[in-house]
């Protein structure tokens, strides 16, 4: 009898330790397998949502739980681009239409409001794998906790992804990433359980105005694009480089010079605040002389001046960062990219005496490249930037 209470209660003690796992905080999901792209999507995603099934507030009995998605990026850059757009698209068309228990809304102030959580996600290519692989990562956030309650990675294959940035980005004269986006980009790696990114979390408001401003540049519609930047800046959270590039692009696109190289200033204060300013300047191939169609380069004496104007103003030393794009010989691009930050400098040193003294050229090659196709057009254009590092004065 003893023998069979004891075993009796055993049993009941297992019971209730698997019972307590299931409603623990569920792991992150990683796979390691290379996959095709859809293959790859559909798994992240049902794993992001198999993590869901024993959460508390989805054993409740509770129709539909909504879901708001800000745009998906890519991790190494924080552009948007045609891939990043696929990938949002898959994930949301799955999750709306294999599980019923997700009602996915807007990335707008309203939805927002009354969501229970947000997604987010980054594919990022491995520049370690030559034969073109991403890593996918999700993150499902509770909006009320402000906690992850799931994340699932996955592997995918670059079986001819498009990866030309959206309008916005393809424009953008600068590398638009600053702690908004690194928040971002690192809550979709966050474990579940831990909070997402609190510079990211707490500006996610301002973030669905920053969208509908981009949507609207991205489709053409430059005023109503203006109008809407100008709003998230009127925002406490509004100050984002996002904000300053976007008010300056629409400016531009409208024929606003005055008002654009305003707006530009903006964009390089920000930058010699936070100590680096990456901007596409685009050269001829193997040269350093511009790129000859004003489309592309005729914004540039707009942006040196502005450059050496606020440096020499804000009184800073900077290195002036020559890189190129993965073609070529690796001596080659070194001698290409100091060639290319020297022109630079000697730009900006006819606009501030002042900076003669104050700058100094470096040539990276592509060490240091964010993309790393090697593709040398809009794909790549980031890889081929003069960075402005604030650095010490001797």
């Amino acid at each position: 009898m003893k023998l069979t209470i004891r075993f009796w209660f055993s049993l009941m003690f297992f019971a209730v330790i698997a019972t307590l796992a299931g409603c623990a905080t569920p792991v992150a999901t990683k796979d390691e397998n290379e996959l095709p792209f859809d293959q790859a999507t559909a798994l992240a995603t049902d794993n992001l949502v198999k993590q869901t099934q024993n959460l508390p507030a989805f054993l409740a009995k509770i129709a539909k739980r909504a879901v708001v998605v800000d745009p998906m990026l890519d991790g190494s850059s924080g552009q948007q681009t045609a891939a990043t757009r696929l990938l949002e698209q898959k994930v949301g068309d799955r999750m709306k239409n294999n599980y019923a228990v997700f009602d996915m809304l807007p990335f707008d102030a309203a939805s927002l409001a009354k969501a229970q959580y947000l997604l987010t996600g980054t594919m990022t290519r491995d520049q370690s794998s030559k034969a073109g692989v991403f890593q996918l990562n999700l993150a499902l956030t509770d909006i009320k906790t402000g906690n992850v309650v799931a994340q699932s990675s996955a592997r995918a294959r670059d079986d001819g992804l498009d990866t030309s940035p959206t309008p916005y980005y393809r424009d953008s004269p600068i590398l638009v990433k600053d702690a908004v986006v690194d928040g971002y980009i690192r809550t979709c790696e966050t474990p579940p359980g831990k909070p997402a990114d609190t510079v990211y979390f707490q500006r996610v408001s301002t973030a669905t105005m920053i969208s509908d401003a981009t949507a609207a540049y991205d489709t053409e519609r430059y005023s109503e694009a203006l109008g809407k930047y100008q709003n998230a800046m009127a925002t406490p959270s509004g100050e984002q480089i996002r904000v300053f590039n976007g008010i300056y692009l629409s400016n531009w696109k409208l024929g606003k010079v005055a008002e654009a190289e305003k707006a530009f200033a903006k964009v390089v204060e920000f930058g010699i605040t936070n100590k680096s300013l990456g901007v596409k300047f685009l050269f001829n191939p193997g040269s350093t002389v511009f790129w000859a169609d004003p489309k592309v380069s005729g914004p540039y004496d707009l942006w040196l001046r502005q450059i050496a104007r606020q440096s020499a103003s804000a009184k800073v030393c900077m290195d002036v960062v020559g890189h190129t794009s993965r073609t070529g010989p690796e001596p080659y691009n070194d001698k290409l990219s100091l060639n290319r930050a020297a022109y630079i400098k000697q730009r900006l040193d006819a606009e501030s005496k002042e900076l003669v003294a104050r700058t100094k050229p470096q040539g990276m090659g592509y060490r240091q490249n964010i993309v790393g196709t090697g593709t040398d057009d809009v794909r790549d254009a980031l890889d081929r930037r003069v960075e402005f590092k604030i650095v010490a004065c001797p």
